[in-house]
């Protein structure tokens, strides 16, 4: 049996923690709590930058969307995406290992801070509560997205010894939920607002942080009133200034960073903490490299008409022939498609996807087993127009935004019975206002719809609005529609044999078993180190 260790690299401006094991907290003896360590308020924030660093990877933030019906992870199998669309994973896949494994090495980095934090001397007495806060928050965090994905969990208020770790059970998922809500309901009066931090402290976790990150647990859910109540804070402005950014494709570029739309988010640096995901979803003629994540055609399709209608609509002046035309603006900020005009620091190029349209070459053009796109589409979003060929990405991925909030507070009160012609302004109208269109038919209140017709409306928004930033998965597990759009081929652009599909390719048969897919399995070695870990339904 291996042992767990955790080893500590500190460098100038952030501690990293790793973990060589397949065990859940199992530290026999711990060097952090040494009296070496605990000596300064600048050594206890090293400690706290780690438990920033653990709340999600960019790998996770994007090959999430592959786990639904927005996108394809078309080569190899990243984050086990893969496997997990379509259906042919059990509790031996390295996804559900590595997602318990690294939630609970940040648990353990938040445990122990909270258990050494007052010993260091000399701290301002604000700024120690103003951690500790903190550090319960991004607790909190782990336990809410394990819940989310396993469903009863080890719930873990502080670092177990070896003996507890061996023989721990999963905590009822009502019982950490309860857990969640009373720690961020808690901290609430220790966290400051948004503006009160420094430049040099911008991005760490702020009291509009904690409603929103209350409002997104409630919603999932179902609490409706709760949603609205914490949404209602950040509209108010009750914690702090957030509004929706002017530019919805520059939200999403490095010189944008910190906006007044950005309530929480991943924290990048140049040359200290990059990401390079990206590379592998944007054109290969725009420096890209081997495609592995690709928009779908079922994505492709969400995006309405500049007239407010759905694409099978009448009346919504859609084509096959020029599908891309007259179409939601933020369409063509998320995603590219053939004889789509790229802008970058070198000017204005095409993009030519569909085989045999190029007439230079065929850099980017579909082909099966190639090592372009899997679906006839690339992706636009958080792609920096400013950004230097060859280096690194360190913009920021944001976890939250304010369009976000609009978007549970429309979707909450419309379940409640009250969404109005008020709310939709204050909302719906805003987001796509805010994202180009102009046409009355598209902005004001639909008036005709009736209840599930407005609540499919308000979906699409969201689906539109949130396109690839790893949040689609959760909607449909949440909504219990996972099983309608989960099974099947996902599609991607009309480039196939007319007699199958329409021509839109088929590049991945999908399956979703409601009977045990919402519920991930317990890792496999969890179970084997410890047997009082029971196991899911159906797995």
């Amino acid at each position: 049996m291996k042992k767990y260790s955790y080893r500590i690299l500190f460098g100038l401006s952030l501690a990293l923690l790793f973990t060589n094991c397949e065990k859940l907290d199992l530290v026999p003896e711990n060097t952090f709590t040494d009296e070496t360590y605990w000596t300064s308020t600048e050594k206890a924030q090293t400690f706290l930058n780690t438990a920033y660093s653990q709340m999600m990877n960019s790998q996770y933030f994007f090959y999430n969307e592959a786990l639904s019906d927005n996108a394809y992870n078309g080569r190899g199998d990243i984050a086990g995406a893969a496997s997990i669309a379509s259906g042919t994973y059990d509790s031996s896949l390295g996804r559900m290992q590595a997602e318990w494994d690294g939630r609970y090495a940040g648990i353990k980095t938040t445990n122990l801070i909270l258990a050494n934090i007052d010993r260091v001397p000399d701290m301002d007495e604000d700024v120690r509560a103003r951690m500790k806060a903190e550090a319960r928050f991004l607790r909190a965090w782990q336990h809410f997205y394990l819940m989310t994905w396993f469903g009863d969990i080890p719930l873990l208020e502080s670092d177990p010894s070896l003996e507890e770790a061996l023989s721990i059970t999963r905590t009822p998922r009502e019982d950490v939920l309860t857990f969640i809500l009373d720690e961020l309901t808690d901290i609430m009066d220790d966290i400051p607002v948004k503006s009160s931090y420094s430049n040099a402290e911008r991005g760490r976790i702020s009291k509009g942080a904690v409603a929103a990150f209350l409002a997104r647990v409630h919603l999932y859910e179902g609490n409706w009133s709760q949603v609205v109540t914490y949404c209602e804070m950040i509209m108010n402005g009750n914690v702090g200034d957030y509004e929706l950014f002017n530019s919805y494709s520059g939200l999403f570029s490095n010189q944008n960073q910190y906006s007044s739309e950005d309530i929480l988010s991943l924290q990048y640096a140049p040359i200290d903490r990059t990401w390079g995901e990206l590379f592998d979803m944007v054109p290969i003629s725009v420096g890209g490299r081997v495609n592995s994540l690709a928009p779908t055609q079922e994505l492709v399709d969400s995006y309405l008409t500049l007239n407010g209608s759905a694409i099978d609509e009448p009346g919504s002046g859609w084509s096959e022939d020029s599908p891309y035309e007259n179409r939601d603006p933020r369409l063509i900020a998320t995603i590219v498609y053939d004889n789509y005009q790229w802008q970058d620091l070198e000017g204005t190029s095409t993009i030519y996807i569909e085989p045999g349209s190029d007439p230079d070459d065929a850099t980017d053009e579909y082909a099966p087993g190639g090592s372009t796109t899997s679906t006839g589409y690339y992706v636009r979003k958080y792609f920096d127009p400013n950004h230097e060929a060859g280096l690194a990405i360190s913009t920021n991925l944001m976890l939250i935004r304010y369009a976000d909030v609009l978007l549970m507070y429309a979707e909450a009160k419309h379940e409640l019975g009250a969404f109005s012609e008020t709310v939709w302004d204050e909302t719906i109208a805003l987001l796509r206002e805010r994202a180009g269109f102009t046409d009355p038919a598209a902005l004001n209140y639909p008036s005709g719809l009736n209840d599930q017709e407005m609540r499919e409306e308000i979906r699409n928004e969201r689906r539109v609005e949130l396109a690839l930033e790893g949040l689609r998965i959760f909607d449909i597990r949440r909504w219990e529609t996972a099983e309608d759009v989960l099974n099947g081929y996902a599609h991607g652009a009309q480039f196939g044999p007319d007699d199958i599909d329409d021509g839109y390719l088929r590049v991945n048969l999908r399956t979703f078993d409601a009977s045990r897919h919402y519920l991930w399995p317990i890792p496999r070695d969890e179970r084997l180190i410890n047997p009082n870990l029971s196991q899911n339904p159906g797995w």
